[in-house]
């Protein structure tokens, strides 16, 4: 196995001083806090991104400044990725910051050793149960159909990241291990153009990058991480010193967290387009994660089912020798997101239920749309909002009535539920169920072959064959 390490994952290890949190009193008056954030992470946007953009955090500071007679300064500052941001933790030049689940497991294990900077775990901001956030891509013209068919292949990932592990686990299900791959440590921005540029053969990354070189046409989806089941997760981590001087301010940020979070959920497609137009991404891939029936929950509760799986990767990481060991019950520390939310708090933590379904009425085939699984989506260009659809194949009857140009359609993956790009999926037409259930997507094109061997006069179809079936 080739493995290239990359500078930013070294690059927390190699920080020679340690420095006393910097957020404090500038004049005796003045308070200034540092926040970390990764701008184009968008299952991160709550405390990052869209947080700062509507200067909710602020806000809350002002209504605090009031009661202690002090002025707030916020410094956000923006990170590529969770490494280099760790790396300023342990420099005590952040004092709250936000990123994925792996990096994370190597914050609490590099700063845990020292008092001034050790920091814990103390909310989450977006997840998803299945583990579909991370993802293996493979280009459009690829003939691997399925994870096997990468045997000596170059396979570019982020070194230590839940990515990584995703691709261990997939390999491992599909009685392979990563020294049967050329492994190649890559940033995601990095591994997409190697990927574009055939340097690679697969890209093993997490949100938003396999979907965005999907919808882009530069690849296709070869593997979902939600195979394996094991949930992925953002989440916010915070200088443990800093909120023992400060708790009102991380209370206050967490509370800013959890405004920006019901925003988000009460205006999917304005808050994707606002985080498209800050980022750069493009708003049909921000709303495909971000959007209502999304591959990203957003809430900050942190539920049991995301510290189990941060146990599950802890020993992956361990293994690559990214992390020394964790009391992962020391780390994780849910009280200051208990405090936002009082007495609701345990109710919000034991739901995983979709915080914005999709609701509205069919104008193809008529009935309610309400949160069911089936539920689809048309985004046409040039209207002010979306339209829903009961299901995939009512979808495209709306588009073939509409005649309208198309910016985004959306589907659920007939097997999995995982939500696509209606226009990357493969589809395949039933003709043994109803009318109205009988085009069927699929997020890869083995799984609509699977269910094409498994139902006698199956057909498997593309997008535009699909349409035209409708």
């Amino acid at each position: 196995m080739s493995i290239r390490i990359p500078a930013l994952l070294l690059g927390v290890a190699a920080v020679a001083s340690l420095a006393t949190g910097c957020g404090g009193a500038d004049d005796g008056k003045t308070v200034t806090v540092n926040i970390g954030y990764q701008s184009k992470t968008i299952n991160t946007v709550t405390a990052g991104t869209l947080l700062r953009d509507r200067g909710t955090f602020e806000a809350e500071l002002a209504e605090l400044g009031k009661t202690k007679g002090l002025t707030y300064k916020v410094e956000w500052k923006d990170f590529a990725a969770g490494p280099p941001l760790t790396a300023q933790m342990l420099a005590g030049q952040v004092d709250i910051g936000s990123m994925g689940d792996a990096p994370i497991l190597v914050n609490g294990s590099k700063t845990r050793d020292h008092a001034d900077v050790k920091s814990e775990l103390i909310a989450v901001t977006g997840y998803n149960l299945r583990g579909s956030l991370n993802q293996i891509v493979v280009p459009t013209d690829s003939k691997a159909a399925t994870i096997t068919d990468l045997r000596g292949e170059i396979v570019s990932t982020s070194v230590g990241s839940a990515a990584h592990g995703m691709l261990a686990t997939g390999l491992s299900a599909a009685g392979m291990t990563l020294d049967d791959v050329k492994l190649l440590g890559q940033d995601p921005a990095v591994g997409a153009s190697a990927l574009q540029g055939d340097q690679v053969a697969a890209l093993a990354q997490f949100v938003p990058w396999p979907q965005k070189l999907v919808y882009d046409g530069k690849a296709k989806l070869l593997y979902d991480g939600g195979s394996a089941g094991i949930p992925t997760f953002h989440a916010v981590v915070a200088s443990e010193r800093f909120g023992t001087d400060n708790p009102d301010i991380v209370t206050a940020f967490l509370t800013a967290v959890r405004k920006t979070t019901d925003y988000l959920n009460q205006n999917p497609l304005a808050a994707a387009q606002r985080v498209a137009e800050i980022t750069g991404l493009p708003a049909e891939v921000v709303y495909l994660y971000n959007g209502p029936n999304g591959l990203v929950s957003f809430d900050p509760t942190i539920k049991p089912q995301q510290v189990d799986a941060l146990g599950k990767l802890l020993p992956f990481l361990k293994s690559l020798g990214a992390l020394a060991d964790l009391d992962l019950g020391e780390f994780v520390d849910d009280r200051y997101v208990r405090a936002v939310y009082g007495a609701d708090y345990d109710t919000a933590r034991a739901s995983v239920a979709a915080a914005a379904p999709l609701t509205g009425t069919d104008a193809a085939c008529g009935g309610m749309v309400d949160g069911i699984p089936t539920a689809s989506e048309v985004w046409f260009a040039d209207t002010p909002t979306t339209m829903v659809a009961r299901t995939p194949t009512c979808l495209l009857r709306q588009i073939a009535a509409t005649g309208a140009t198309v910016r985004a359609a959306y589907v659920p993956d007939h097997g999995t539920g995982i939500r696509l790009f209606a226009a990357t999926a493969t589809w395949v037409s039933d003709p043994a169920v109803g009318p109205d259930d009988r085009l069927l997507p699929f997020a890869t094109r083995v799984g609509a072959q699977q269910y094409a061997a498994a139902h006698p006069g199956v057909t498997v179809i593309d997008y535009q064959a699909a349409l035209k079936a409708r």
